[in-house]
């Protein structure tokens, strides 16, 4: 039974397509369309659905859509009480509210959109996509809304490595909750309770995010790593806003930043030490609240072990935060925590309910790597070079020949195999260097044209991870911090932040082989087993999917060298 999984209502639209049990493709649809995020999250963009990620998907299954058996859509639209959304005064410096004193229906829109995405589906699909998309049939007979939590909690469980396990969910929203805390076990997912509206975490950074003058619901990750160069000063201030309460709820007070902060910071304005302060505080604020919330849900569920998804999911000093000094022995997090791993979450749930519901084995298979993106061969990559009149080169030891390179201190762009579904380039869409120079991050930075407090972060072979950080463990999905060991630190300081710490990927033979060759090579070169691993893509772009898109960033962005599968573009 193929089951096809959508992600549509929010942002960071994707699909993804499983079967039986197994995920056979993922990705979303910013890396096809080259509109970061997909869409932005406004209600007038909802009819948008990821129809290039959908046709990916098929592709790689050889169906079309008349193949597909269910679809399962991240959002229930019956879930939500018009006036809940973008009428919400949570919601009031969005960009969708500038003509809220003309026409106050958004939600309206927003809910109709959603409840007609069916026929969208069948009807409204690119002409170019046609093939695999014609003739799909009755669309609204194989449909399913899926609440939106449950597919965060369900793409954190179903394909965690714990059969038994609490889970939770921290996003802006969903329908009407921002917090969601569930038990699974085995095939089965039982949601225990919720926060809803409007008391959200996800919300609190989201304006936080806004006011010092980065863009909301996309750069909340730069707040993150503002956040180590400031100091706790205004703590006692989000603490007076934000009340956790013993049974797993918390309220969060309306507030101005403004008329505590003084004006907020527009884009190009310098960042003083106010910004960090602010950031740094705010951190620490989630870091505590959450930390009380993952303790109550211990003591409910009695389980040592604890899956993680949304978009909070994704803030990687937390996570370490709960690892370090939370109650649960193992926690794992959905590597696509963001609304885009909703869609594989909303078909793992139907896929789970219609054919696992008396299964004594477990029947999902575990999520070890995410490389369920497109690939290309050779044979494709070498004809759209001649035919760009590219000049390249074949190399004989890919992995050799590189490190060669990397040990020169040069940067190089990496493409290799299934690209990643979700947030990080974790070795198929690369940029990476060597983490010996100091000046390595500033040269990132500036290569990437991104902001010079942006930390770059390390892989590390899995097997000697211990040596390097500080009770590291495998982590292969770039989603914890770890202190850089203090002997080692002067052998790698391009990857360790002002605070010390790294945000590591650790990688083995099995999860790419390619990847974890090279590394393996530079160790030989240098005796380091560690390379800088940051996105292949430049300011504002999403992260590179085809040939094309990786040559072109490459010819427009001072990198030494391109490596494609078996090829090298050099400058």
């Amino acid at each position: 039974m193929y089951i096809l999984g959508i992600n549509a209502a929010f942002h960071d639209s994707a699909a993804a397509l499983v079967k039986d049990g197994k995920i056979i493709a993922a990705a979303e649809e910013e890396r096809f369309t080259h509109i970061k995020h997909g869409k932005r999250p406004v209600p007038f963009s909802t009819w948008e659905l990821p129809f290039h990620a959908i046709d990916y998907c098929l592709k790689t299954a050889g169906i079309t859509l008349k193949d597909v058996d269910r679809v399962a859509y991240s959002f229930d639209p019956e879930g939500v009480n018009e006036g809940s959304v973008y009428e919400d005064d949570l919601l009031s410096n969005s960009e969708v509210l500038v003509a809220s004193d003309i026409y106050n229906g958004w939600d309206t829109i927003f809910l109709n959109y959603i409840r007609k995405a069916p026929e969208q589906l069948r009807d409204g699909y690119p002409h170019h996509l046609q093939k695999r998309f014609a003739d799909a049939g009755n669309i609204t007979e194989k449909w399913e809304f899926v609440n939106h939590h449950i597919a965060h909690a369900a793409s954190a469980f179903f394909p965690s490595p714990y059969d038994n396990a609490a889970v939770m969910t921290l996003d802006g929203r969903g329908e009407k909750a921002t917090t969601g805390y569930f038990l699974g076990n085995g095939n089965s997912l039982k949601q225990l309770a919720t926060v809803d509206m409007p008391h959200s975490l996800g919300m609190l950074y989201e304006k936080i995010t806004t006011y010092l003058g980065f863009l909301h619901s996309s750069d909340e990750y730069k707040v993150m790593a503002l956040a180590s160069y400031g100091q706790p000063v205004y703590l006692e201030d989000f603490r007076s806003v934000i009340h956790v309460q013993d049974n797993g709820q918390y309220t969060i007070d309306e507030f101005d930043p403004e008329q505590w902060w003084g004006p907020s910071r527009t884009k190009e304005d310098p960042f003083d030490q106010l910004h960090h302060d602010i950031a740094h505080s705010l951190q620490k604020a989630l870091e505590e609240t959450v930390l009380k919330l993952a303790t109550w849900l211990h003591h409910e569920t009695q389980s040592e072990n604890l899956c993680m998804a949304g978009g909070v999911a994704l803030n990687c000093v937390m996570n370490a935060v709960i690892r370090d000094k939370g109650p649960f022995k193992n926690i794992w997090v959905q590597p696509a925590a963001g609304d885009a791993g909703t869609a594989l979450g909303a078909a793992q749930w139907l896929d789970v309910q219609l054919n696992a519901n008396h299964a004594d084995a477990r029947y999902t298979a575990q999520m070890d790597h995410v490389y369920w993106g497109p690939e290309y061969t050779d044979e494709e990559i070498e004809k759209f070079m001649i035919w760009a009149k590219t000049p390249y080169k074949k190399l004989t030891d890919v992995a050799k020949e590189t490190a060669a390179i990397l040990a020169e201190n040069k940067v190089i762009a990496w493409y290799q195999g299934r690209m990643e579904f979700g947030p990080r380039s974790l070795g198929s869409r690369s940029i990476l260097a060597s983490p010996i120079h100091p000046d390595m991050q500033a040269r990132l930075n500036d290569i990437k044209d991104r902001e010079d407090f942006r930390p770059v972060a390390p892989v590390v072979l899995e097997e000697d991870a211990a040596d390097w950080f500080e009770n590291a463990t495998v982590s292969p999905f770039m989603l914890f911090v770890y202190p850089v060991k203090d002997d080692k630190a002067d052998r790698i300081p391009a990857v360790r932040h002002t605070d010390g710490t790294a945000r590591v990927q650790t990688i083995n033979a099995q999860q790419h082989p390619h990847y974890y060759e090279l590394i393996k090579e530079f160790k030989a070169l240098t005796g380091v087993p560690v390379l800088v691993n940051t996105s292949f893509n430049t300011r504002g772009e999403p992260i590179v999917c085809s040939p094309r898109d990786a040559i072109e960033c490459f010819w427009t962005s001072p990198f030494d060298a391109l490596i494609i599968n078996s090829f090298i573009l050099q400058k």
